[in-house]
């Protein structure tokens, strides 16, 4: 019989060939039953990969199952190729309890660490970046294995891709990256896409080794992709494979194709990758059609029963208590009481040192930054660590806030902790997609561990201007899933670094750069822990309660002394995320008033979710409005002069006094 696509002379052994036949019929088959389903109403959408199936199950089929693999949303192949069960995609799909994210997340959007696939996210790019950290951790357990990621040539365009391919090279990562090049990103063909010939030329400029495959030739994508991922196991590299193919349907099936030139579809019709496949294996006597018949009545009674399973197990019902309750992965924190044996340190050392003890305790405690290796770090707190550790465990990082953070969530993925350091908290920005939309989201959705520490220097007071001085905590304790940690001392610094992480959980720690060199304390030497969310009532009184964190505190320290005659309650709050509200309300129910100190500027702050939230809870016990004071509502001034006229330190003083006599 003839075929549209060449061959060759393979040398897969039949068996292998047949095997390669029947795992691209099976998504195949699915995928047809998905959307007669799909017109019945049983299903709500389906992003279709028919015509792409032989790159997912050639490179699949490449590895082992050990191997990780980062799919997208047209790689059902990867799924069935792994041979996970399919009434637990079916019941995904449907969003029961036997899929894999217990109705939180549709379609692909899931992993599983059981078959080892980590599910696409719909930001794309950043899945490249978690490749890169399950990668380097196959890489520091020396495994010699492989891992392989897909995206599609939209995704190309994300500054993401360029970020992770760029981090992979640089740190010789044994990735496969694989894009498949299906002629649209949704409706916007490739030439609006990119500006040369071939996505794999560009591998070029990362120094990066790089390959053209075809991608409906399931013999060619299997030997080669055999060949590569053996060639980087023994040799770790990462590499650019460009999947020439087709997208046969839409982008959804909503989307349909009537963008797409008919004489296109047509030349790619006939270069089906089952089709194709299914005569050569004719014209060469592996397989008959009654093999054939009997192929698809085992798969489709296959698909049918598993469908019944899915059909017949109940929908699920909502239950408040769990779904809070995995928004963290839970756990009973070891709390190491601080010893006796202290010395006076500045906050920066003690930072330090709870990062360099915690680096002893945990030999799988890996920390990245921009210069944070030979150099120390900016602020010098990693100074040596290199010498001690070793530059595997302690290790630069290019510019790339995205890249890192996603690569810190791969290396958590593969088994490993992550401290990151952005360089100045105020960069967070360019890592704000993978921490918001990857590290908070990802135990609610599969019930994965983000082990990540973001460490973030911040805050006014050192003349460092707009882009070097905000405290953009409140960014951050509006999203679930995160913990946001605030020192003030070096002793909490110290102990609730080294609990943040121990927790599993991705934690933003905050470190004020203006107390970095002036607040000193007597610090226990040891290692010790602190509990995340335990307030701390620095003082106590009975007129009025202050509320604070960060350098706020100083502040209010400051004014109370030059106010003797105000006796309050001092909350310095150390956590945002989880919150002390027991010690909260306790103490505005003990004292009838409250005001609340941020640096951040008012609007939107802490400081207003704090207000409503006594307010709801306190309200009879309250003798005065809740007072907050925040900085001014302009971003932050570098000269010195209108940098303190800026902060809310100058007005505290005032609206302290006035709360205290009303």
């Amino acid at each position: 019989m003839n075929t549209q696509i060449d061959y060759g002379q393979s040398t897969v052994e039949k068996d292998q060939l047949i095997n390669l036949y029947t795992k691209m019929l099976k998504p195949r088959l699915i995928e047809e039953k998905m959307l007669v389903l799909l017109r019945q109403g049983k299903i709500s959408k389906w992003f279709s990969g028919i015509g792409q199936e032989a790159i997912a199950v050639g490179v699949t089929s490449a590895l082992t199952k050990e191997e990780y693999i980062l799919p997208m949303h047209r790689n059902l192949g990867v799924f069935t190729t792994r041979e996970i069960p399919l009434y637990r995609l079916f019941t995904q799909w449907q969003g029961k309890m036997s899929g894999f994210t217990k109705g939180r997340d549709r379609s692909f959007h899931f992993g599983t660490q059981e078959f080892n696939i980590v599910g696409m996210i719909s930001h794309l790019g950043p899945q490249l970046g978690v490749a890169d950290g399950i990668a380097l951790a196959n890489r520091l357990k020396d495994n010699n294995q492989v891992c392989a990621v897909f995206t599609g040539e939209g995704g190309t365009s994300e500054g993401d891709f360029h970020e992770a391919l760029n981090v992979a090279s640089v740190w010789s990562l044994p990735v496969l990256f694989c894009i498949e090049n299906n002629g649209y990103g949704l409706s916007t063909p490739t030439a609006e896409q990119y500006n040369c010939e071939h996505i794999a030329d560009r591998g070029l400029g990362y120094g990066m080794e790089s390959h053209i495959i075809d991608g409906n030739n399931i013999v060619e994508v299997f030997t080669k992709v055999s060949e590569l991922a053996q060639s980087v196991r023994e040799n770790p590299r990462p590499i650019l494979l460009e999947f020439k193919t087709f997208r046969m349907r839409g982008h959804e099936e909503a989307s349909g194709t009537k963008y797409v030139p008919k004489e296109l579809m047509d030349t790619w019709a006939k270069k089906d990758p089952v089709n194709n496949f299914e005569n050569y294996l004719l014209s060469i006597g592996s397989i008959d059609e009654a093999f054939i018949a009997e192929t698809k009545k085992v798969i489709k009674g296959e698909i049918d029963a598993h469908l019944k399973m899915a059909y017949d197990e109940e929908a699920i019902v909502p239950d408040l208590k769990t779904e809070l309750q995995d928004v963290y992965a839970q756990y009973q924190p070891e709390i190491i009481v601080p010893s006796q044996n202290k010395k006076k340190i500045r906050l920066i050392d003690a930072i330090s040192e709870g990062l360099e003890q915690s680096m002893d305790k945990h030999d799988d405690l890996i920390i990245m930054g921009q210069d944070i290796a030979e150099y120390g770090g900016v602020f010098k707190i990693t100074d040596g660590f290199v010498k001690k550790f070793g530059n595997q465990r302690v290790r630069n990082t290019p510019i790339c806030e995205s890249a890192i953070v996603s690569a810190a969530y791969g290396l958590s993925v593969n088994g490993m902790k992550a401290v990151m350091e952005m360089q100045f908290a105020d960069f967070v920005s360019s890592g704000f997609n993978p921490i918001v939309n990857l590290l908070a989201k990802s135990h609610y959705r599969w019930n994965q561990i983000a082990d990540v520490v973001v460490r973030m220097p911040c805050g006014a007071g050192v003349g460092a201007g707009p882009f070097h001085s905000q405290t953009n905590e409140a960014w951050f304790t509006k999203t679930p899933g995160l913990k946001v940690v605030y020192p003030a001392f070096p002793q909490d610094a110290k102990g609730l670094l080294a609990a943040a992480i121990n927790d599993p959980n991705p934690v933003l720690f905050f470190e004020h750069k203006a107390l970095y060199r002036s607040v000193y304390q007597e610090v226990s030497e040891e290692y010790f822990t602190i509990e995340l969310g335990k307030a701390n009532v620095l003082q106590e009184g009975n007129n009025v309660t202050i509320i604070a964190y960060g350098a706020s505190v100083h502040w209010a320290l400051e004014t109370l002394e030059k106010n003797p005659n105000i006796h309050a309650d001092l909350i310095d709050l150390r956590s945002l995320q989880p919150l002390d509200t027991d010690t909260i309300y306790n103490s505005v129910k003990k004292t009838g008033k409250v005001i609340i100190v941020q640096e951040d500027s008012l609007f939107g702050g802490i400081a207003s979710d704090l207000s409503a939230t006594i307010t709801e809870n306190c309200f009879e016990q309250l003798d005065a409005p809740v007072k907050r004071v925040g900085s001014l509502e302009t971003p932050i001034p570098f000269q010195a002069a209108l940098e303190k006229q800026y902060l809310a330190k100058n007005i505290f003083e005032e609206e302290l006094i006035k709360l205290h006599q009303f």
